[in-house]
């Protein structure tokens, strides 16, 4: 199984560059000869690796959605019961994804329509589960917070911590964990408002 620590596949060049190109210049302004030569290949040699750029998004897309609920069950199953913890480790999750992979933000917000509907549905299921498995979760840290309310919490705390394509050049920033750790803070902040 592979771990951060391994070498990426060539497959997973070629995402993790169309993804930075995609959310650059845009889905429509970018071409797979470009995709190829950053990864240094051709870009009809993309084809070897996925049947299109279409595909590229659509795995980019369904596949970070799946990542992030799968990452939060994770982290749900080694939490033991202890909802805060969970929480925190929630919200550490969702950190790491809009610190490492900013530029799927910018595609998820300007490209989503771009999938077939299929792919789209299904973007949108994975989301509503993630968002669901938090939903509980505050609602065990703050039980005063009713269902739709807990909701609206767990939606705006994202919209904070998915911001960060927007907080400017990489240099203007306190440094990744001075950021991950004022971010943190924020997201708690805001859920101890909902919940107060």
């Amino acid at each position: 199984m592979a771990t951060r620590t391994d070498a990426p596949t060539r497959r997973e060049q070629i995402l993790k560059e169309a993804a930075r190109l995609f959310a650059e210049r845009g889905f429509h302004g970018v071409g797979v000869d470009e995709i190829g030569a950053a990864v240094g290949i051709s870009g009809p040699g993309l084809y070897r690796h996925f049947a299109g750029k279409d595909a590229m998004l659509a795995e980019l897309l369904v596949g970070i959605s799946g990542q992030l609920l799968t990452g939060g069950r994770r982290r749900a199953a080694e939490a033991e019961g202890d909802p805060e913890a969970l929480l925190d480790s929630l919200i550490e999750g969702h950190i790491d994804f809009a610190l490492d992979d900013r530029p799927l933000i910018t595609l998820h917000d300007r490209e989503l329509d771009r999938l077939r509907d299929s792919d789209r549905k299904l973007v949108r299921q994975l989301q509503r589960q993630y968002v669901e498995l938090w939903v509980e979760v505050v609602r065990n840290v703050y039980p005063g917070l009713d269902e739709p309310a807990a909701r609206s919490a767990v939606h705006s705390v994202f919209g904070l911590l998915n911001s960060t394509p927007h907080l400017g050049r990489p240099g203007a920033l306190p440094g990744r964990a001075g950021t991950a750790a004022l971010l943190h803070r924020m997201a708690r902040g805001a859920f101890g408002a909902a919940g107060a």
